[in-house]
């Protein structure tokens, strides 16, 4: 073989070799992942398997995995599990529209403002500090329906961390920047729209990512008050009627949900993170 030939092989060679490297690089990515999620099957299904032979507990034999997956794919198939998802969906983002509609204008005012952070912090903390739960009976009185009684109880667990990060975000900017843009005559609607929120965006997306986990947390026992739709509902109608394959199978397909809001969370944070690392 020439020595042409050799360095066309070769070339050959290395950019194959080079067209495998993603895929090896996304493979090597999966692997931590791959092993966390192996261990909680095994795990899980250790668990059905001593459930399924303790004859105290074999009535509960259906949340192990097999079961479990089964009820997943007829949920699915049947299209049943997409109407009870959708109407979860409506009232986390609508709780969370107004988290974020409440809770960046306020923590732009009390970040800004150290005299309104001194006289709200306490009140706004105090507040925080009940659990969203707790405004059950208030939003069932208040409200005229079901659907804006969860939404209300949603609002209150979304806009304390949207609120407390977006002051976080105002009072880490360096006045300076304020000092220059007054020098230069820009105006309070100009800072805002050029110094402040694209400062305070990754702070601001952070809190977001906070009010998505608590919000997904608390729908589940919120859609116990008497709606006939979402995940917590079907919930508590699986539990009901002893469909324990059922109820594991949607419990599944709240963490995949969580998991999904949580990773879109993560990426717009990294988005928006304008800083150099």
């Amino acid at each position: 073989m020439s020595s042409t030939q050799s360095s066309h092989a070769l070339q050959s060679m290395s950019s194959s070799s080079n067209g495998f490297m993603p895929l090896l690089c996304w493979l090597a990515r999966l692997r931590y992942p791959a092993i966390g999620i192996t261990t909680l099957l095994a795990v899980w299904w250790a668990g059905g398997y001593i459930v399924a032979n303790d004859p105290d507990m074999w009535a509960f034999a259906n949340f192990a995995p097999a079961p479990t997956f089964h009820a997943l794919y007829d949920l699915v198939a049947s299209g049943s599990i997409w109407p009870t998802i959708l109407s979860s969906l409506y009232r986390v983002l609508v709780g969370l529209f107004w988290g974020v509609i409440i809770g960046v204008p306020v923590g732009v005012l009390i970040g800004y403002i150290g005299t309104a952070m001194k006289i709200a912090n306490v009140p706004f903390q105090f507040l925080r500090m009940i659990s969203p739960l707790a405004w059950m009976p208030i939003a069932v009185l208040a409200f005229a329906s079901w659907d804006a009684a969860i939404i209300f109880l949603i609002v209150m667990a979304t806009v304390w961390p949207i609120m407390f990060s977006t002051a976080h975000g105002v009072r880490r900017i360096d006045p300076n920047w304020f000092k220059v843009a007054k020098n230069l005559g820009a105006s309070g609607p100009q800072m805002l729209r050029r110094i402040i929120l694209p400062a305070i965006m990754t702070d601001v997306m952070a809190g977001i990512r906070l009010a998505v986990g608590v919000a997904w947390v608390v729908l589940v026992p919120a859609e116990y008050l008497g709606v006939t739709s979402g995940l917590g509902y079907a919930i508590n109608d699986a539990r009901d009627t002893l469909a324990y394959d059922t109820l594991a199978a949607i419990v599944i397909v709240i963490g995949v949900i969580g998991y999904g809001l949580d990773t879109i969370c993560s990426v717009l944070i990294k988005r928006f993170n304008w800083h150099v690392e």
